[in-house]
């Protein structure tokens, strides 16, 4: 199964309480942190939602 590292580039003062609870979702704090999650249809749209705020690498 494929995995994906996700990495918070962007900071979420200002953003609005969706976009922060969906960081906080992922498992992410602090800005250039990352976490690698399976790549699953769930995780998928919540990067899609904060698209923005995230870089994705596929990890083997």
């Amino acid at each position: 199964m494929a995995k994906l590292q996700i990495t918070l580039v962007r900071s979420l003062i200002g953003r609005n309480e969706k976009q922060r609870a969906t960081v906080e979702a992922l498992g992410l704090r602090k800005i250039r942190q990352s976490v690698v999650h399976n790549d699953s249809a769930a995780i998928r749209g919540m990067v899609n939602a904060v698209n923005h705020l995230v870089t994705v690498e596929e990890v083997q």
